[in-house]
């Protein structure tokens, strides 16, 4: 072998050396979790697309885009904000990177981790509880007496149609999702539901505020079930804040920025409610070009709590209720959330700590 040949066998043996410990050495270091990457000097991202819908159970999301709350605590990150009008589509969004992050409800959001076997989003903060019901027509006092009767929910599958299936079926009423069984249920967008209940081609509807409300105060629809008397402690998400596991992991930074913007908003709304009103309505009506009544607003802002609590146990339960109407085969949620940048901005500002335990 000449001396040639052996040196390069030396310069090749050296190099894998060289190699296996430097990945013996890549593999000893543990993956740093969100709020230890954001605490150091981690990247951030040039633009946050932010997706919510002009919804007062979106009210954060509303007030914190009016007031500038995101943009302030964003700094140079620009914020991107995009309107949806039902969660699925807000799911589709994240799941194709159009959007980063979204004010979203449960079901959508348990269906979205589903799909994705876990990989494509977290739920980093709480937003809003309560706001929702079944309001029925006048003759209608008891489950028995929706037995022939039409109801709408605002979508095949989204949370308050998961909602009431469940309801029904623990009232030993049956629906098919054909619009078939003891009661008919149709999926329809909430205008639509709206108009319907009025002009009487339907005797309910299972819907959430501010259409809730409206139905009450301008329909003359009546209270057959209010959401919040079903859950412990009156209390159950309506809508939190989801967040792309790819842009978590790459910019922990920017998404703690935004769950500052979010906690800004949520503390504002409390402290001022008047003005969170018109904020809020006056957000709706740059997306809309139709604020809501103020008779509206008030009944519906009074029938919602803001919160940076995820309320954990009602996603746990909603998820099952989903699996038992056959609307959702079953999904292990475990890793579904990740309250570490929530838990860390609270505990800075002398807050309680959230969890996200089922129960």
């Amino acid at each position: 072998m000449s001396s040639r040949t052996i040196r390069a066998l030396a310069l090749a043996t050296a190099a894998l050396v060289t190699s296996t410990a430097l990945a013996a050495c890549g593999s000893d270091e543990p993956e740093k979790t969100a709020a230890e990457a954001a605490s150091g000097n981690a990247p951030e991202a040039t633009t946050l697309k932010l997706g919510y819908f002009p919804n007062i159970t979106h009210a954060p999301a509303l007030v914190g885009v009016n007031k500038g709350l995101f943009k302030e605590k964003l700094g140079s990150t620009n914020l991107e904000a995009t309107t949806f009008n039902a969660g699925p589509a807000a799911i589709e969004a994240l799941l194709s990177g159009a959007i980063d992050a979204t004010y979203i409800g449960p079901n959508p959001a348990i269906n979205g981790w589903s799909k994705s076997k876990g990989e494509a989003l977290k739920i980093v903060a709480g937003s809003t509880s309560g706001g929702a019901g079944l309001v029925v027509k006048e003759g209608i006092n008891s489950p028995a007496d929706l037995k022939g009767k039409k109801i709408a929910t605002p979508q095949l599958g989204n949370t308050q149609d998961v909602a009431l299936r469940a309801w029904l079926k623990s009232n030993g009423l049956n629906a098919d999702t054909s619009g078939g069984g003891d009661v008919s249920i149709l999926p329809q967008d909430n205008a639509t539901a709206v108009q319907a209940f009025a002009q009487g081609t339907i005797d309910g509807a299972w819907v959430p505020e501010p259409n809730y409300s409206k139905l009450i105060l301008e329909s003359k629809a009546k209270v057959l079930v209010d959401e919040k008397t079903l859950w412990p402690n009156q209390e159950f998400v309506t809508t939190h804040l989801i967040v792309s596991q790819k842009f978590l992991k790459e910019y922990p930074g920017t998404v703690k920025k935004l769950i500052e913007g979010h906690i800004a908003s949520v503390e504002y709304i409390k402290a001022n409610d008047a003005e969170a009103q018109k904020a809020a309505n006056a957000q709706i009506e740059t997306l809309t070009s139709k604020p809501l009544k103020e008779e509206i607003l008030k009944a519906a802002f009074a029938n919602l709590k803001f919160t940076y609590d995820p309320i954990a146990p009602s996603l746990y339960t909603s998820a099952k209720h989903a699996e038992e109407v056959g609307l959702l085969d079953p999904v292990d949620l475990k890793g579904i959330y990740d309250l570490t940048l929530l838990n860390e901005l609270l505990k800075a500002k002398g807050l309680a700590e959230v969890s996200d335990a089922a129960a």
